[in-house]
């Protein structure tokens, strides 16, 4: 298997975090691109989560430049170790906009966190990376965070 671009969702949490030195590491051995991609979810989903005390407009750009901050972070720490690293901030559906940047970055990889968000945002939207794996156009490489181990019941 050829390896030559690696996409690398994140949603900045310590799950994504984990995922992120796997990703780099594969990307450097295999002297791959690197693609950061963050999706700013669609709020129209959950508009009742919004506060009151600010506009819907208001709250999405607030979420688009902390994003943008988050993102200049992580891609600095990623060129830093890979030469070529491209970053990207898009508005949507997790899972959707991963398999599409997937498909039209003709990624031979996909690397992402098992552990994102929790609480709230996952009861609203699912596992992303559950749907990634069985969605996505290419393989997918799965990363728990260490020390997370499954409790038989």
């Amino acid at each position: 298997m050829q390896i030559k671009t690696i996409l690398f969702p994140t949603d900045f949490s310590n799950g994504a975090r984990a995922a992120m030195d796997s990703a780099l590491s594969l990307a450097k051995d295999y002297n791959a691109k690197l693609i950061l991609l963050y999706v700013i979810q669609d709020i129209s989903i959950a508009e009742w989560y919004i506060p009151s005390s600010i506009s819907a407009a208001d709250f999405a750009e607030e979420m688009s430049t902390s994003a943008g901050k988050e993102m200049e972070k992580w891609a600095a720490e990623a060129k830093a170790r890979v030469k070529d690293v491209e970053q990207m901030v898009v508005h949507g559906v997790p899972f959707v906009e991963i398999i599409r940047t997937a498909k039209e970055k003709n990624a031979d990889l996909v690397v992402i966190g098992t552990h994102g968000r929790t609480g709230i945002d996952h009861m609203l939207f699912g596992s992303t990376a559950e749907k990634v794996v069985r969605k996505s156009p290419c393989p997918v490489l799965t990363v728990r965070i260490a020390g997370k181990e499954f409790k038989m019941p």
